[in-house]
């Protein structure tokens, strides 16, 4: 789900998620938490890209339906984890640079916006598709705000 390969002091992660074109879901938030909450000051930048033909979709769709079921405060835990992966990144010690390629949506921009240098391919495409679901993108307003 998270790729970690070490060149000297570089740091690569990448999204291993292509099946659902590298989606957010409980576990790949964890991942990058605990990712960036780690480095070291002897890594002096991290890379961040994503496997298969997207940066990041956002949010896994059957991740988002579980919501449907949850409580309110289950609901808000999933958002602190996010909030706080993100907090995790842009807090970072090293300079984080984010490759980004075809979709960047939702979350994804969330990620774009939390790191130093986001490095467009020409097919990097931008949306907050969750309004189409008559969700708000508020817990990564903060970054891209």
């Amino acid at each position: 789900m998270l790729k970690a390969e070490r060149e000297g002091p570089i740091l690569r992660l990448t999204l291993d998620r292509p099946e659902v074109r590298n989606a957010f879901d409980e576990s790949l938030i964890a991942a990058l938490r605990g990712a960036f909450a780690s480095v070291t000051p002897d890594i002096r930048a991290v890379v961040l890209s994503g496997n298969g033909e997207a940066f990041c979709a956002g949010g896994d769709l059957n991740w988002m339906r579980r919501a449907a079921d949850q409580t309110f405060a289950e609901n808000e835990a999933d958002a602190l984890r996010l909030a706080h992966m993100l907090q995790a990144v842009r807090d970072c010690p090293a300079l984080t640079i984010a490759r980004i390629h075809g979709a960047c949506f939702g979350g994804g921009c969330g990620l774009a916006a939390a790191v130093d240098v986001a490095i467009c391919a020409d097919d990097a495409k931008f949306a907050f598709s969750e309004v189409r679901l008559g969700l708000i993108p508020a817990t990564i307003a903060p970054f891209v705000l």
